[in-house]
Formats: C-alpha cells, sequence, structure tokens
C-alpha cells in the first residue's frame, strides 16, 4: 500500500474538527504547492532530471528552503533509482512520504509536538518573538485550549514596553476567564515573572504563561533581557522554563527564519509557533525551519477562532497540503 492510501484511510477514518482545520487552513498552500506539483507530474512522461529542476523550482516558490529543498530532491533522486520508479504519477507518494520523513529527522510525532507540561507540578512557557507576529494572541488561545483541557493558567504580562501590551494580554485574560498579573508600564519584566511565579505558586496553578518584549533593535539588550527573565524563573523553580516557545508569522516566509536564527542565539528555543498559516501560500516554512534550524514546530495557528491553535503533526500537514489529491 502506498504512502498517500495510507495516509488517505488513516485521516478520513480520523476525518475530525482537527483534521478539518489542517485543511482548510493549509488550502493557500496547497492550492499553490500540491497543485503545481499535480500539473507537473501531468506534463512529464518520465522521471527525469528536468522533471527535478522544475520540482526544485515549486518547492523552493513554497518556502521549502534552498537547503531543505536540496537534501529532499536529493532524497528522491535515491528512491527513484532504488524503487526504478519510470511513472511520475508514482513521485505523489514519494514526494509526500519524504516530507513527513524530513520534518521527522529520526524522532516521532509525540515527542516533536507534545509540550513539556510537568504533571503535579507548576509548568511555566516563556514566549518570545517579535512585535506583530502573535504573541499576545497566541497565548490567549493557548490558554483557552489548555483550559478546556482541564488545567488552571495564569498569565504573565512580562512585555512592559510595547503600548498597550499590557491592556492586550488582560482583554485575552478577560476573554478566556484567567488571570493576569502585570505591573506598570515600564517595569521590569523580570519584577513581573517573579511576582507571577510567587501567585501561581499561592494558587497552586498548573500553567504560567509568560509574554516577553519582543524589540529587535538592539540584539544585546533582548539578550540581557531574556538571559535576565529565564534566570529568576530557574532560580525560583529549578528546570523552569520548561518550553521557551518562539512565535513566528508563516506569511512572512524567509524572514520568519532570519528571526527563528535570532532568537536561538539570543535564548534556548524548544519550540516554534507559525502564527497565520492559513494566510500564505508559503507553508512550505515548516519544513525549513525544522530541517535548517532542528526546531520542532509545536503549535499551528490554522485561522482567526479560539480553537485554531493547534499541536502540529506532520502527517496531518501533508494530508492537509495534498487533500484533494487524496480525495479524487
Amino acid at each position: 500500500m502506498g504512502f498517500f492510501q495510507k495516509l488517505k484511510e488513516k485521516w478520513t477514518k480520523q476525518a475530525d474538527a482537527v483534521t478539518e482545520k489542517f485543511k482548510e487552513g493549509l488550502s493557500k498552500t496547497r492550492n499553490s504547492l500540491a497543485g503545481k506539483v499535480n500539473d507537473l507530474i501531468a506534463r512529464y512522461r518520465k522521471v527525469d532530471e528536468e522533471f527535478f529542476e522544475e520540482l526544485e523550482e515549486i518547492l523552493i516558490a513554497a518556502d521549502v528552503g534552498v537547503t531543505t529543498v536540496m537534501e529532499l530532491v536529493d532524497e528522491l533522486k535515491m528512491e527513484v533509482k532504488r524503487r526504478n520508479i519510470q511513472d511520475p504519477a508514482q513521485m505523489r507518494d514519494v514526494i509526500a512520504e519524504k516530507l513527513v520523513d524530513i520534518y521527522r529527522a529520526g524522532a516521532d510525532d509525540k515527542e516533536l509536538s507534545a509540550l513539556n507540561i510537568q504533571e503535579g507540578g507548576l509548568t511555566v512557557i516563556l514566549f518570545v518573538g517579535v512585535n506583530g507576529v502573535g504573541k499576545t494572541t497566541t497565548i490567549g488561545k493557548l490558554a483557552h485550549k489548555l483550559k478546556s483541557e482541564g488545567k488552571s493558567v495564569l498569565l504573565a504580562a512580562g512585555d512592559t514596553f510595547r503600548a498597550g501590551a499590557i491592556e492586550q494580554l488582560e482583554a485575552w485574560g478577560e476573554r478566556v476567564g484567567v488571570d493576569v498579573i502585570k505591573q506598570a508600564a515600564g517595569s521590569d519584566p523580570a519584577a513581573v515573572m517573579y511576582d507571577a511565579i510567587q501567585a501561581a505558586k499561592a494558587r497552586g496553578v498548573d500553567v504560567l504563561l509568560c509574554d516577553t518584549a519582543g524589540r529587535l533593535q538592539n540584539k544585546v539588550n533582548l539578550m540581557k533581557e531574556l538571559e535576565k527573565v529565564k534566570r529568576v524563573i530557574s532560580r525560583e523553580i529549578p528546570g523552569a522554563p520548561h518550553e521557551v516557545l518562539l512565535v513566528l508569522d508563516a506569511t512572512t516566509g524567509q524572514n520568519a527564519m532570519s528571526q527563528a536564527k535570532l532568537f536561538k542565539e539570543a535564548t534556548d528555543v524548544t519550540g516554534i509557533v507559525l502564527t497565520k498559516l492559513d494566510g500564505t501560500a508559503k507553508g512550505g516554512i515548516v519544513l525549513a525551519i525544522r530541517n535548517e534550524m532542528a526546531i520542532p514546530v509545536k503549535l499551528v495557528g490554522l485561522g482567526e477562532k479560539m480553537d485554531d491553535l493547534q499541536v502540529f503533526d506532520p502527517e496531518q500537514y501533508v494530508y492537509g497540503l495534498f487533500a484533494d489529491l487524496l480525495e479524487s
């Protein structure tokens, strides 16, 4: 049974709301990437060097990333030789399979996507990222998600410099029914984190979600600020923060890669939250980030609704990319 057929059987059996969200959220990338791959396969009678050159261009246009595309195409060429593939139609299966393989890179899906939640204790999750990527919205949506799973949540308004950032987080807190620990605008973010941890401990909260400033004008200041925040958190709770999630805007494509590199230098990023994946035709950035940065994408934003923040699954992602082909 081919990889496509296995995907089809698995995800049409589990045609739940989440699978539908991946399908709907990736429609722009699917129309661009999968549509062009299908056209390519229809136009060629054999799998040759020209076929691979065109495939490279399609993948690069979807922001899969040049390095990742070169590796992927090399793997595809080897697979074509190994399986003695002549018919381009057989390439659909191989491409889908290799996209999942590249993302997994030897790790299983649960290990890659699961948040490091400390059962029976306080979990601290730190959010980093530049202004405008949807960081505060992501924190609000994750608070809603965790609450719906039965966990108690507290928010820390550590972005004390951006005008309106504290108020924005408070608005989300009210919306999802979660308290926000804050200080006056311009306060020391590390002091806010200290207060938030004491409050979380006193209330027996399960998860503390911490916002941070997203200024990039001065990298040295940003690094020092994040280091100080992390130092305060780990002093109060050994082993924390349990996750440092970098929020990136999928619509910015390769610019998101630049931000990932910068924040990886500034702090130990453990996972990526990719927002606005539904708003771009360049959803291949998921693969580039995973392959070139060695950081897993843990959560993806697939729409505007409260429950559109979803745990990332590479198989559902590939299903979403090729859903039209799978269902035809």
